[in-house]
């Protein structure tokens, strides 16, 4: 442990309250970040840092950097290594923030609490042989995608800042290494339940319980059975965020038990991507061999985790065993049929349809399996769709799909609405621009490998408001060429 050098600089606006390091010390560690050597920040998110009520205007380019490396530590900051486990593709085993530090909890002008964790920043107790390190591309990548995600109305940590440490960080080769500031409403994770149930001891059990409830449902304070109500409320958050997900063709890549965050957030942006050509089946991540956690199995893979989430509160939600398996069987059996209303609902949206009929759900899904024949753009179809002269396009001048649009037709005639309360109702949920892989790849490697951040900034510009048209959006709505198809990410650790 090294000693901690803290900054003392009120004009920035930090108020830190750390409430988590006060739990029971099996679910933490204390330590500081590893130093850097020569720290840099290569980018700062100015929205956020207003959002956040920090103002770093008046601050050195040299102490940016020093703060966002962990070098120099705000005031009032305590940092900690939160434990967990985590079922990883299937397999339990126990983790850790291997390579993170949370920094503090830092309150907003208007009280909102918010998680400040370095991402990258070394060695914990949990690094199980790692490094503890991060290299640029993957920190990049989640400041990209996370804060599209943001933009696109998808719950999501957020990224402040990423720093290049002047350390080269050995993977398959040698990688610039570098520090992500990641921003979240709490990092506790359905393996954090796991990571105190296999302690076995029960009082921590409930004062995760409480602490949970307390922090992010406040609303089930009290309540008879806290933990059955926590659990209900988890799957509703966790269900209306994977139905964002499947809204715009996201794949979260690694849907451990230790990537779902409690509060209803996408947290970990590792083999993350969207989907272009539409196929329930694709898999981006260079890991999941078997499509555990392709497009399509998302929903089935939630459940899973929420199963597994079940578990463990078991014992708080009734003293007898059968009685609690009853109880928490019966909330988990409810995922199908509340996911299910809730997808047809937003697939409604995404076709400007009002109200609810018999025929929804055979429109939609006739759709979605003629897109997959003939490997359609998920976010470009829905946006053509919009279009009056769509048949002037090749692909939409085909037979079966002629037929499906004269049904949809008559459905819209169903909304009893103008036809602009229609495209409005569109427009709403149907993103202009994604971040198309073939361009996070470019940009990434233009600032990784030719220390060009220009291409960076300017998707990072235009993501900023995927719903908005703006003529410089254009180029980035194009598909990827034949030769860029073939496409995976890695966890980058």
């Amino acid at each position: 442990m090294i000693n901690k050098t803290t900054l003392k600089d009120s004009k920035i606006g930090w108020r830190f309250d750390n409430s988590y390091i006060r739990l029971p010390d099996i679910m933490l560690s204390k330590l500081t970040p590893v130093p850097v050597r020569k720290p840099r920040v290569i980018i700062l998110n100015h929205i956020l840092s207003k959002e956040l009520g920090l103002d770093f205007s008046n601050v050195s380019d040299e102490n940016l950097s020093l703060i966002f490396s962990g070098n120099l530590l705000p005031e009032g900051s305590d940092s900690i290594a939160q434990a967990y486990a985590g079922h990883q593709f299937g397999y339990f085993t126990m983790l850790g923030d291997g390579r993170a530090i949370m920094i503090g909890e830092h309150l907003t002008p208007n009280n909102k609490r918010f998680d400040i964790q370095f991402k990258g920043s070394g060695r914990t107790p949990y690094s199980r042989g790692g490094d503890g390190r991060a290299t640029l591309g993957p920190m990049l990548r989640e400041y990209i995608i996370s804060e599209a995600m943001n933009a696109l109305n998808i719950p999501t940590t957020r990224s402040l800042a990423v720093v290049i440490t002047g350390e080269n960080v050995i993977r398959e080769t040698s990688l610039p290494g570098s520090i992500l500031t990641r921003v979240s409403a709490s990092h506790i994770r359905v393996g954090t339940f796991q990571y105190v149930a296999m302690k076995g001891d029960l009082k921590t059990q409930r004062t995760l319980v409480d602490y949970t409830i307390d922090r992010h449902y406040p609303n089930l304070k009290g309540n008879k059975n806290s933990a059955l109500d926590l659990l209900n409320s988890v799957m509703e958050k966790q269900i209306d965020l994977v139905i964002n997900w499947m809204r715009v063709g996201f794949i979260h890549g690694v849907m451990n038990t230790d990537n779902m965050a409690i509060s209803g957030e996408t947290i970990d942006y590792g083999p993350c991507a969207f989907m272009d050509v539409y196929k329930p089946e694709t898999v981006f991540s260079s890991i999941d061999h078997n499509g555990r956690y392709a497009f399509c199995n998302q929903p089935g893979i939630t459940q899973w985790n929420l199963l597994k989430f079940a578990e463990t509160l078991l014992p708080l939600i009734d003293k007898e065993k059968d009685v609690a398996i009853k109880n928490a069987e019966k909330c988990i059996n409810n995922f199908s049929i509340i996911y299910k209303k809730k997808w047809l609902s937003m697939m409604r949206k995404k076709l400007g349809l009002f109200g609810e009929h018999t025929e929804d759900e055979r429109l939609i899904n006739n759709l979605l399996i003629w897109m997959n024949a003939k490997k359609a753009d998920y976010t470009n179809t829905f946006l053509i769709l919009k279009d009056e002269n769509i048949f002037q396009n090749d692909l939409f001048k085909d037979n079966e799909f002629i037929s499906w649009h004269k049904e949809w037709q008559k459905r819209l005639i169903k909304n009893k609405k103008s036809k602009e309360s229609s495209l409005n109702l569109m427009n709403e949920v149907n993103p202009l621009v994604i971040p198309r892989n073939h361009e996070v790849e470019k940009v990434l490697e233009a600032a990784t490998n030719e220390n060009n951040l220009a291409p960076l900034n300017s998707l990072i510009d235009v993501l900023k408001n995927p719903y908005n048209y703006r003529s410089e959006i254009v180029p980035y709505q194009s598909t990827p060429e034949p030769n860029n198809k073939i496409y995976q990410t890695f966890c980058g650790t």
